[in-house]
């Protein structure tokens, strides 16, 4: 009992019982309206195995089956006072312990100059613009969103770090193309 998921949709299951005992489509839904696919990837199935996962270890437990009409059955579920400890403790230690994450961009940032000073400036420039869209539309989605700040926080960050990448973005196209950040001709040593 009381194994460590790894699956960080299981923060948002836990994170979501804390507030109400529900069934995994209500947790779906509650999901989509906070806006949390920024923060978790959310599918269906793998609710459902979060939620059979976290059952199985002891995290949350089943308090009854209800019926909605035709609907089929749902099953709601609550925390259990294991689940509540461990979910504390694996937030306090995401939150206080960085890690290395390793993000595709990064990666293929560091070999941007494979792709010349206009090639370079071309893909840093689309994807400022990419993100700053996607700034912008969620900024739209979060304007009818009522929920205390405490519960949309994570968007909140989510945004202020697409914006200082937006700003690192626009800055290292400028001086890519001002010709400050040394581009090695070819067969030149770095």
């Amino acid at each position: 009992m009381g194994r460590r998921s790894r699956n960080t949709l299981a923060l948002a299951v836990l994170g979501l019982l804390i507030e109400e005992p529900s069934h995994p489509y209500e947790m779906a839904q509650r999901l989509r309206e906070r806006n949390k696919e920024t923060s978790f990837k959310v599918t269906t199935g793998s609710l459902y195995d979060v939620v059979e996962g976290l059952e199985r270890d002891g995290w949350i437990r089943a308090v009854e089956i209800v019926r909605d009409g035709n609907r089929p059955e749902r099953t709601v579920y609550e925390y259990t006072e294991l689940g509540l400890a461990e979910f504390q403790k694996w937030i306090d230690e995401l939150i206080r312990m960085p890690v290395n994450e390793y993000p595709k961009f990064i990666a293929a940032v560091s070999y941007v100059g494979v792709l010349g000073v206009e090639g370079a400036v071309a893909a840093l420039t689309e994807r400022a613009d990419r993100l700053e869209e996607s700034v912008r539309q969620t900024d739209d989605q979060l304007k009818g969103i009522t929920l205390r700040r405490l519960f949309m926080i994570e968007v909140e960050y989510a945004q202020a770090m697409r914006r200082a990448e937006v700003e690192w973005l626009r800055q290292a196209a400028a001086e890519m193309t001002a010709g400050t950040i040394a581009w090695p001709k070819p067969g030149e040593e770095q």
